[in-house]
């Protein structure tokens, strides 16, 4: 009887996985690295990645020759015997599908800008006043996760619109993996409810658009202060006397891109030139990083990740209770607990099927 074998795919990664932090343990005993911190902080981090990942793959393949002894017993003429083995296989299978995933998701390789801040921008699209209702429930939504997680939210700017409702809101969230987690998010998301004024309780659609963005270090690239123009503004919406009556709204102009970003939340016109440009700086770093993404994609079969924000990604039913991720065809019926920020259901599965489609690439 043949035994079960890893895909090959798999087992070639995690083969080269076992290889390497072989090699990392070795190169942590010699004395050209014990006696570098510099060599041994890099080799130590290195370690620390593979070594879950080791561990992983060792129990995924244990599971699978105790799967191939479970098959062998499933040819007893003992009944009893047989109807054990279905049952630890039952087990088995299980658990070779949780560690498979377990091991996928060890595998895929950190993203340089996972611990980055994310700046993210919400807008109203298509639905009219139900539309900017559902861009405020994302921004909560995206700030319940943001207490889950332990992370800081920094307002920007917002523009509002009937009471409850948002045109605009642009935020930054800091702390741990936050670009990392959230990158995913980027694209169009639907909402299909009944509006409290709809009377017949037809159910109506309507979108907002995410972008996350990056947030962008002065040395990730270099803005030519002559390729900028500035212009400042009385500010309108609520904000209090000293901000409707002086000129600190600020409005850049990246001529070279034609990208606009206003700021007026601040009374000083400083501040808000000072998070107008951290808007803008992340924004042309994901132009940049698209278009780095779009060219590696090219030959991808869907979008996973890319950031193409002209894409439908999510809908969200609320008759139902149910979300659906169009791009990897998930769907949960928990639609209260998603916008009670909790997403990593989600994410999770996101993040395996862009290392899936990944690994289908190399092949």
């Amino acid at each position: 009887m043949k035994h079960p074998t890893l895909d090959p795919k798999l087992d070639e990664r995690l083969r080269d996985a076992e290889h390497r932090f072989s090699e990392v343990n070795e190169a942590l005993a010699s004395q050209a690295v014990l006696s570098s911190r510099d060599k041994l902080r890099q080799f130590g981090q290195e370690r620390s990645h593979l070594e879950p990942i080791v561990a992983a793959g060792s129990e995924l393949r244990a599971a699978l020759m105790e799967q191939g002894g479970a098959l062998e017993l499933l040819e007893s003429d003992d009944p009893e015997m047989r109807a054990l083995a279905e049952e630890e296989l039952r087990n088995l299978d299980e658990r070779i599908d949780t560690l498979s995933s377990q091991v996928k998701e060890l595998l895929i390789p950190p993203d340089p800008l996972a611990d980055r801040a994310a700046v993210v921008e919400i807008r109203a699209g298509t639905g009219g006043d139900e539309a900017g209702l559902f861009a405020a429930d994302l921004m909560r939504m995206y700030r319940h996760l943001a207490e889950r997680e332990g992370w800081s939210v920094e307002m920007m700017s917002m523009s509002e619109g009937i009471p409850g409702s948002i045109k605009e809101v642009i935020f930054t969230l800091r702390g741990r993996g936050v670009y990392g987690r959230l990158r995913y998010e980027s694209g169009v998301h639907r909402v299909q409810r009944v509006p409290e004024t709809e009377a017949q309780g037809r159910i109506h659609t309507s979108a907002a658009t995410v972008a996350v963005l990056p947030e962008a270090e002065e040395v990730d690239l270099q803005i030519d202060p002559s390729d900028l123009r500035i212009d400042v503004f009385r500010s309108s919406g609520p904000g209090g006397q000293s901000v409707n009556t002086t000129d600190s709204a600020v409005r850049i102009t990246h001529i070279p891109t034609g990208t606009v970003v206003s700021c007026q939340d601040e009374k000083s016109q400083l501040k808000n030139k000072s998070k107008a440009l951290k808007v803008l700086r992340s924004r042309l770093l994901d132009h940049m990083i698209a278009e780095r993404e779009a060219e590696r994609s090219r030959e991808r079969r869907t979008q996973v990740g890319t950031g193409d924000r002209s894409a439908k990604i999510r809908t969200y039913n609320f008759p139902q209770n149910r979300v659906t991720d169009h791009r990897i065809g998930l769907t949960l019926y928990r639609l209260t607990e998603v916008l009670g920020g909790e997403l990593d259901e989600l994410i999770s599965a996101l993040r395996l099927a862009e290392e899936e489609e990944r690994m289908e690439g190399e092949g």
